[in-house]
């Protein structure tokens, strides 16, 4: 039987939401909407004179090459965000949920990465990776390799999609490993009695079970990848080499602090969220359909 919340008053209620959608207006709608009106205009350095040019903006935008570059780049940026983040905290997950003695050692220094910043988290990668005094790109020199992510732009591209995933892997291995640990011992079990090896029971019990978790996550690093990586990638390379890993949120920021093409800045903005916005109905309405409650 469904057991529902009755309020005697009419304005209680409202009362309850009020300050989370002041919150939402303040900081999401109001910002939003003085992005939809500055992208249709055309605005100087200081801010102090405005021409309204409607579309210019845009049709500026998707005649230039470098912000189509940008796209790919972002995409080629989010899915390995994505997936290898997800994929690694899935196995540390199965791993952690398995052990038995110093689980909680081992738990607290997954977690730890979470609460570094991100643009600490660039740099700590930046000095690993330092091609002068990084322990590891000295490492892969001695193995013939020459490691200089300031001139590759294959080599930076991998060293974002490190420092971004080794940030956000925390996150996705609590939830991972709180889907694990609410699926009833007893399904595990009788697989096992059934038969079923440990890659049986994890493909036909544990991902179905683990779906609804992995749908959500899924959307979160999507998000994720496209907004909270600007602090790693300003500190780590800047954009550089050239643009080789100038995502579509770090191009608003070069465009409009750097060039101070404040109308062309706030169309990236619009055109950022309205792509955000449809990936994320996208995965609901398509991706979802596949997910196991």
């Amino acid at each position: 039987m469904e057991k529902r919340v009755l309020f005697r008053s009419r304005w209680l209620p409202w009362a309850l939401i009020l300050p989370q959608m002041l919150i939402i207006g303040i900081f999401f709608f109001w910002p939003a909407s003085q992005a939809l009106l500055q992208s249709l205009q055309q605005e100087d350095a200081f801010g102090m004179s405005r021409e309204f040019v409607g579309l210019d903006n845009f049709r500026r935008l998707f005649n230039d090459p470098t912000y189509h570059a940008s796209f790919k780049i972002t995409a080629q940026f989010s899915v390995l965000v994505a997936v290898i983040g997800l994929s690694l905290s899935l196995v540390l997950a199965i791993f952690a949920d398995r052990v038995v003695r110093g689980a909680m050692v081992y738990k607290t220094l997954l977690i730890m990465p979470y609460a570094v910043a991100p643009a600490i988290a660039g740099v700590l990668w930046v000095f690993i990776f330092s091609p002068s005094i990084g322990v590891l790109s000295y490492g892969l020199g001695q193995l013939g390799y020459n490691w200089n992510h300031l001139m590759n732009e294959g080599q930076a591209m991998a060293l974002i999609v490190i420092a971004s995933v080794w940030k956000q892997i925390s996150y996705n291995f609590l939830f991972f490993l709180a889907g694990l640990q609410s699926i009833p011992k007893s399904l595990i079990e009788a697989a096992s009695i059934d038969g079923a090896g440990p890659w049986r029971r994890f493909w036909s019990i544990q991902l179905p079970l683990l779906s609804p978790t992995t749908f959500f996550l899924l959307v979160i690093n999507i998000v994720y990848a496209f907004f909270d990586t600007f602090g790693i990638i300003d500190a780590m390379t800047s954009g550089g080499p050239g643009q080789a890993t100038s995502i579509l949120v770090y191009k608003v920021y070069q465009d409009g602090f750097k060039s101070l093409d404040l109308g062309g800045s706030a169309a990236q903005s619009v055109i950022l969220m309205m792509i955000v916005v449809a990936l994320t109905v996208v995965q609901f309405r398509y991706v979802e359909k596949k997910v196991q409650y």
